[in-house]
């Protein structure tokens, strides 16, 4: 397909009826299918990509917006992906200009890879941070967490939106109140019978993905990994803020690896809002 055939296509918007073309789409791209996580994003954000007259997608991308539902505080894009017969023919530029404009006055934030982060600083957006994706079997040993942890109850989520709101800088409750069924585990810290955390660990084909995780410090967040990964099998995987080197090396301790570094990149504001002390890893990347 030619260049001026690809620039005619419509971009129009994606449904949870686009999940199967989707996961085809990350699977052509050599990703994992992440037809769960992608449910997910389709349902609770909003999907843009481009129809192939051939079958499949072109490209593909969500955008999951926080606050209030007509002016959105925040717009987190993800799971930007162009198909590799597509790819280096401009689609993925056109997709990003088009999200831009969709969004109009509304700070946008995504994570990038090594990759994608020049076609984003080209579009205007800035490194403001970076976070670290560690992924292995996590190995208990050592002193145990002080810090006290069960699992998450219907009675807590009303607390919990509330103290993610705080530390998220924004509203997210269509995100936080999926969590119970998205998660495979959903758990709290508590001190004195007050939350001080949460964690979730949801599944990501073979893994067990640690986020949302929200602690009140360091010592809280490993006690929250810790009972998340007493509780599974699976390799676990997250990506944490690299201003957190303690837990991060903690973590290697524990057993997991370094799996890849992406930059942290806003557009239309000079830092994330929220409290990033308490803020250790995003419920996923594609949304923050």
């Amino acid at each position: 397909m030619s260049t001026p055939a690809l620039a005619a296509l419509p971009i129009r918007r994606l449904t949870p009826r686009d999940l199967h073309a989707c996961a085809d789409l990350s699977e052509d791209r050599g990703w994992p299918r992440e037809e769960h996580k992608w449910g997910l994003l389709l349902a609770a954000g909003k999907g843009y990509g481009i129809d192939d007259p051939e079958g499949g997608l072109v490209t593909a991308c969500v955008v999951t917006e926080y606050g209030h539902s007509y002016r959105p505080d925040l717009c987190a894009v993800g799971m930007v992906l162009v198909a590799e017969r597509h790819a280096r023919q401009g689609v993925g530029r056109r997709l990003m200009r088009h999200v831009v404009a969709e969004s109009d006055t509304a700070p946008l934030t995504l994570y990038a890879t090594p990759y994608g982060r020049p076609l984003y600083e080209e579009l205007g957006f800035k490194v403001i941070g970076s976070s670290e994706m560690v992924h292995g079997h996590f190995t208990a040993g050592g002193p145990s967490p002080a810090v006290s942890t069960r699992p998450a109850t219907g009675e807590d989520l009303a607390t919990l939106v509330r103290l993610d709101e705080e530390v998220f800088g924004t509203d997210r409750t269509h995100m936080i109140t999926r969590l119970p069924a998205f998660a495979d585990q959903l758990r709290v810290a508590e001190e004195k019978g007050r939350i001080i955390g949460y964690a979730a660990a949801w599944p990501n084909m073979d893994t067990h993905v640690v986020g949302p995780l929200i602690a009140r410090d360091t010592e809280t967040a490993k006690a929250l990994v810790a009972s998340l990964a007493a509780h599974t099998d699976r390799p676990l995987r997250t990506d944490v803020d690299v201003r957190h080197e303690g837990l991060l090396a903690w973590l290697k301790e524990r057993g997991l690896a370094s799996a890849g570094v992406n930059a942290v990149m806003t557009y239309g504001i000079p830092d994330l809002p929220g409290d990033w002390t308490r803020r250790f890893a995003p419920l996923t990347v594609a949304a923050g």
